[in-house]
């Protein structure tokens, strides 16, 4: 037996307008081709699907059963039909951020909790692209988003700024260190270093500073929370490199100074890393705007 939704929309509307005619007006068919496909079904079936001698007409104990199966299918099949014009228009979709930068998930979650208030139907998930290599994850589209201070040159992929920042200094107010200016990369020969849980590569201190010196500090100890790093910081338990929005949002105390990388500063810039296509895509262009308005808070007044 070969059922097409509409047998099933054609079942529906006829229990519930209780005749041909208001069935036909309804489905915008004329009324000879109403009873014609009806016909074809019940002879597919091999039984009547409506007891015509009644008025309003009425469903057979078959047709209730075809009833019932319209009942589980035709929402189901309405709901994906507007899933797809909610893709189609950019209403709905799926944003999978993954995030290089281990510090940005403090900055990220103002930006998510004003998306989801007016994009409630764009799957929205974090992923710490740490763990894995996140921007060959972005062009196979297991993510849709990666945030990055490391843009490259990759067909179909754009680079969008967000913020500049600079990476600083951070010692316990009584450290020798704190006395000076600006620290080179001398400076970090033995000293602990209190970092995130990151490959050396990633770090803004070894990328831009001690790897092109040569310079190795005595420890590196890795820790994952900005407030637990500032802490062992201002304890003089090492020192620490970190963004200098990072250092104004989460000014836990007095007990720890910044001071800059190189007497002239170092400056990074991050990105959001997209699919050159996604951009088009309304939810996708509004995350852009949101990020870009709540990065410039994390600015310089």
């Amino acid at each position: 037996m070969h059922i097409e939704f509409r047998h099933l929309r054609t079942i529906k509307a006829i229990h519930e307008e209780g005749g041909l005619a208001r069935a036909a007006d309804r489905l915008h068919i004329t009324q000879s081709a109403l009873s014609h496909q009806i016909k074809g079904l019940e002879d597919q079936a091999g039984v009547e699907l409506f007891v015509r001698r009644s008025k309003p007409m009425r469903l057979s104990a078959a047709g209730m059963r075809l009833l019932r199966l319209a009942d589980q299918v035709l929402p189901q099949v309405e709901a994906l039909q507007a899933e797809f014009a909610g893709l189609r228009d950019g209403k709905s979709g799926r944003l999978h951020i993954a995030i290089e930068c281990h510090a940005c998930f403090e900055w990220l979650f103002p930006v998510l909790e004003k998306f989801r208030k007016s994009w409630s139907d764009v799957d929205v998930d974090i992923r710490p692209g740490l763990a894995f290599d996140a921007l060959p994850a972005l062009l196979k589209e297991d993510v849709d988003v990666v945030i990055s201070s490391d843009p490259e040159e990759l067909p179909g992929v754009t680079f969008v700024p967000l913020f500049s920042y600079n990476p600083v200094f951070v010692a316990a107010s009584n450290h020798a260190l704190a006395a000076k200016d600006w620290i080179a990369a001398e400076d970090f020969r033995g000293e602990t270093l209190i970092t995130y849980p990151v490959d050396r590569a990633r770090l803004d201190i070894f990328s831009q500073l001690l790897t092109p010196a040569k310079v190795d500090p005595a420890a590196v100890r890795q820790v994952e929370l900005t407030a637990v790093i500032l802490l062992l910081v201002a304890s003089n338990r090492g020192v620490a490199v970190l963004p200098d929005w990072v250092v104004r949002e989460v000014k836990y105390s007095s007990d720890y100074v910044t001071r800059p990388l190189t007497e002239n500063g170092i400056e990074r810039q991050l990105y959001a890393a997209a699919r050159t296509e996604d951009l088009e895509k309304p939810f996708m262009q509004d995350l852009m705007k949101l990020a870009g308005q709540e990065a410039r808070k994390l600015q310089k007044p």
